[in-house]
């Protein structure tokens, strides 16, 4: 397994000269006989980068693709492309053939692990430079993703980095992206002030264009039909689904596809964590998001420490406090022992079980006593290849029987940093076990498992969303 993944990193790099394979991509509908476009960021020069382009490519290659510069406004674009990175990076795999934003931090600590030290500094880099040049990390670096992020674990990135490297110079250049990519998250529509909580929100409007033609099942029906014909079948009680469904004229809404996008930004896509299909995230303060960003807050108290900026560590340790503080006031349910999204409109916590509730104790939020509590619920989401994502079975990928690599980690961090080795040790087992078993029988390893039954092969239980793994 460790030499498959060593050599999988050169499989899964991508930089200029895969310019022609990077831009290819199978979510979009796109005719044989048009090149593919690539968006260069208008701080750029786009004459120099074409010329750049130009002798890392073959003229037949440079041919099947069109270089453009990006609107200023996100409306403008009418055909969608690559957005242009200048520096090698890491692609998930599949079909998922381009930069992601919280699956890089895993994709690091991989790297990192690996020793893969120049593609490790690249792939912080082509982040920085998303936010510099598209104003934030993007969900992914296609266009029709630039209104929406993903997760904030940029911070941890370059820390993760900055203990390999000891840059002070490097790192004090990251400060200011830093800063702004925080500033995304806590300023509205991200932030809301009755909570001081931030909320996942994506900017765009209508359905999402890597659903409508890419994730279709045998009859050729996409999510979104689907989606029609369960709140055409089922009541449901979660939330007001007029707000999400017009069943006389049998169409989703705006808030729907508005709600259906930020569920995308929040990484989690699809369950029914906030109602089926999310519906009504755009409603609720995450555990998931509001730790992550007490992270953020953490890792500037530490970069500023770094640089000698006292005045400015306190600032950040400060706002660390006042989150640490509101997260507890809102989001931990001392009744149930666990942590729960909170629904700020009707002022209730809803508690659905899902594997966020241990990123408090992942990023050491929780007192001993609240991770002593949620060890106690282990037995929720404990399973026989690892963490179950939720305790609920939606047909779903983020929901349960499957569990992920990331989930796993996070829950197994948590508990050996709250003293629980013995639990973190028997879930990491039991997870590596079931990978290994799997990696022999398939030769590959993959995103999610059925961590009841131990295995890899999960489409048939998918309904909703794309089934491959």
């Amino acid at each position: 397994v460790r030499l498959h993944i060593k050599e999988t990193w050169k499989t899964l790099t991508r930089s200029h000269e895969h310019l022609l394979q990077s831009a290819k991509d199978t979510k979009l509908d796109h005719k044989t006989d048009t090149p593919w476009l690539v968006y260069i960021s208008p701080l750029e020069d786009c004459p120099d980068i074409q010329t750049v382009l130009e002798r890392s490519l073959s003229s037949k290659d440079m041919q099947r693709i069109e270089i453009r510069t990006l609107p200023s406004e996100v409306e403008a674009i009418k055909e969608h492309g690559l957005l242009y990175l200048p520096g090698p990076y890491v692609v998930p795999g599949g079909r998922f053939n381009e930069m992601y934003g919280w699956d890089s931090y895993f994709i690091l600590l991989g790297l990192l692990h690996d020793e893969e030290w120049e593609l490790a500094q690249s792939q912080v880099d082509q982040l920085l430079y998303q936010v510099k040049h598209y104003g934030t990390i993007l969900n992914a670096n296609r266009t029709y993703m630039l209104s929406r992020s993903q997760p904030p674990v940029l911070s941890m990135m370059v820390l993760a980095l900055f203990q390999h490297t000891q840059d002070e110079e490097w790192l004090r250049t990251t400060v200011p992206l830093l800063e702004q990519f925080y500033y995304y998250w806590v300023v509205p529509p991200h932030l809301n002030p009755g909570t001081g909580l931030s909320r996942f929100y994506a900017f765009g409007e209508g359905p999402a264009p890597e659903v409508v033609f890419s994730e279709r099942d045998d009859e050729g029906k996409s999510h979104y039909d689907r989606v029609k014909e369960y709140y055409q079948t089922f009541e449901i009680d979660d939330y007001d689904v007029n707000l999400y469904y017009d069943r006389e004229n049998d169409k989703l809404t705006h808030l729907f596809y508005k709600a259906d996008r930020t569920m995308r930004e929040s990484g989690f896509d699809i369950t029914n964590r906030f109602g089926p299909f999310s519906a009504d995230i755009l409603h609720y303060a995450p555990v998931c998001l509001n730790s992550l960003l007490y992270q953020v807050e953490q890792d500037l108290v530490q970069i500023n420490a770094i640089l000698g900026n006292e005045q400015l560590e306190k600032q950040w340790r400060d706002r660390g406090g006042y989150r640490r503080n509101r997260i507890d006031q809102f989001l931990w349910n001392e009744e149930r022992g666990l942590y729960c999204d909170y629904h700020f409109q009707s002022g209730k916590r809803r508690c659905y079980e899902f594997a966020t509730t241990f990123y408090p104790l992942w990023l050491g939020i929780s007192s001993q006593a609240q991770a002593q509590r949620v060890v106690e619920n282990l037995s929720l989401f404990e399973a026989p290849g690892g963490i179950l994502t939720s305790t609920h079975i939606t047909g779903n990928q983020w929901d349960a029987p499957f569990g992920w690599a990331p989930l796993t980690f996070i829950a197994v961090q948590g508990l050996h940093r709250y003293g629980f080795h013995t639990q973190g040790d028997r879930i990491a087992n039991k997870f590596l076990a079931m990978v290994i078993k799997e990696f022999e029988r398939h030769n590959t390893l993959v995103e999610k498992y059925d961590v009841e039954r131990c295995s890899a092969n999960v489409s048939d239980e998918i309904s909703f969303g794309y089934s491959s793994n």
